[in-house]
Order: C-alpha cells, then sequence, then structure tokens
C-alpha cells in the first residue's frame, strides 16, 4: 500500500506501508526503465547495489518480465582485502541473490587484491566508458553514504568515476548491524567505488531503502542541506531519481 509520494526538488518519492511492498514497486519501475532500454538499443546496462536493504527489490525483480539475455550487471562496489570466498563480499552477495539466478548478457566484477585497486578503478572507469549505464539501483547508509562515498571521502565534484576510499566508523559499524559480520574488527577498512560524480551521471537512479535505522539519514538527505556531509542529499539534484521508502525509514522524514 502506497502511503506517501511526492516530489522534493527533483527526487520522487515514494513510502509504502512494509518493505515488501516498497521493493515489489521499485522492481516494477526497474524492469520498466530496463525493457525501455533494450527496446531502444538492443540491451541495458544495469548498476547494482549489494546490501541487506536490496533484497526485496532483488527478490521482486527476479520475476519481472525481462529479457535478462540482454542486460549487463555491474557492481556499484567492493571491500577490499576481504577473502574472495567471503559471503559478505558483494559481488558475491549479488552472485547469491541476483546474477546466478538470471541468464545475463554478462555481469562485471569489482573484486581484485589490495596491490591490484589503483590499476582496478582505472579498468572499471574505461569498462563503464565503453559499456555506459542506463539505470543505477542505490541504498543509503546510516551516515548518508551512497554506494562507499562516505562524508569524509564524498565529493560531489570528484574527478574520478572510481575510487579507493577508507570506510567510517558508522558504516563499518553498519555492516555489522546488518549482519554481514560479526564484529567491527572483521569489517575491512577500505573498498573501491564508484564516485558520487559518476553515480550523478547515470540516466536514471533507484534508491531502495528500508528499515528504521536508515530514519534519521532519509531526513537528513530528504530535508537537510545538500551537502558531502550527507552524501544522499545530492540525489535531490539527480536528473531522474527515485526514493522507494517503508514506513520504517520513512518515519522521521514525514512524522510517521
Amino acid at each position: 500500500m502506497l502511503l506517501i509520494e511526492k516530489k522534493i526538488d527533483n527526487l520522487k518519492v515514494y513510502v509504502y506501508e512494509n518493505r515488501k511492498y516498497m521493493g515489489k514497486e521499485a522492481a516494477k519501475k526497474a524492469a520498466e526503465i530496463i525493457n525501455n532500454a533494450i527496446s531502444k538499443k538492443g540491451e541495458a546496462n544495469v548498476i547494482f547495489a549489494a546490501a541487506p536493504s536490496q533484497t526485496d527489490l532483488l527478490e521482486a525483480l527476479i520475476s519481472e518480465n525481462v529479457d535478462w539475455t540482454k542486460v549487463n550487471a555491474f557492481q556499484q562496489d567492493e571491500y577490499l582485502d576481504l577473502d574472495p570466498e567471503h559471503p559478505a563480499g558483494f559481488g558475491n552477495f549479488l552472485r547469491r541473490h541476483i546474477y546466478d539466478k538470471l541468464p545475463f548478457k554478462s555481469c562485471h566484477f569489482l573484486y581484485c587484491r589490495p596491490e591490484q585497486a589503483e590499476a582496478k578503478c582505472q579498468e572499471y572507469a574505461e569498462l563503464l566508458k565503453k559499456i555506459p549505464p542506463d539505470m543505477i539501483f542505490l541504498g543509503v547508509g546510516e551516515n548518508g553514504h551512497i554506494a562507499f562515498n562516505d562524508p569524509q571521502v564524498a565529493d560531489f565534484n570528484d574527478p574520478k568515476d572510481v575510487k579507493i576510499v577508507e570506510l567510517d566508523q558508522v558504516c563499518r559499524n553498519q555492516q555489522v548491524n546488518d549482519g554481514c559480520f560479526e564484529s567491527i574488527d572483521q569489517v575491512p577498512t577500505h573498498a573501491l567505488t564508484l564516485t558520487l560524480s559518476f553515480i550523478m551521471r547515470v540516466p536514471q537512479a533507484i534508491t531502495v531503502v528500508p528499515t528504521s535505522l536508515k530514519a534519521k539519514a532519509v531526513a537528513r538527505a530528504l530535508h537537510g542541506e545538500i551537502s558531502e556531509e550527507c552524501p544522499a542529499s545530492i540525489l535531490r539534484r539527480h536528473a531522474s531519481a527515485e526514493l522507494y521508502l517503508d514506513k520504517e525509514s520513512a518515519r522521521e522524514a514525514f512524522n510517521l
């Protein structure tokens, strides 16, 4: 059930009774965008977010009527210095939840060894120039990050498309809160991420944010200053972005 539909600056915001409805409606819109891209140019290029916040969306997306053999899939961020088989690795998350369940045309990964990180950033940036994305899925972190652009490394005018970042304490704690790691000492300190300047150039963005843990960040993103202090606030300037919330994540932004 849709509770609220509102536009804040450029950003369309939808609030649903629960995260199941949220995921289903976001998937429906995503399928429409993907199918339009396939219709226009024969394929669609989609960047996926890897986080527990995305599971409802991904589960619903699998059931949508899309010719996945015409979809190229990318990930937006990945830990550095994590065992390649670790289940919390974002590429592994995407394999479990969607990549291995659908016949994608291609799937592209960001994983690399730490000594390869700089080269991987350049290689991935070049790949995205050759296969420019039509749409990106995003989440919002407890500190307001999108992808791994935490406040201290966020740059709305970043000269890079892909970069190495140091994760802040709030971000690393979130990975424990999400159940991805047992303790913060297990969470990597660095990662690769698409930058905010790159994300803002992707033609369509669908952001999915459930649970009360994200309520403060959502309120800041929607009603606070547009600033790197809350990186997700920049979505209000995106040319075509939509934000899907459940009642819990929207409660502080809309007094629910």
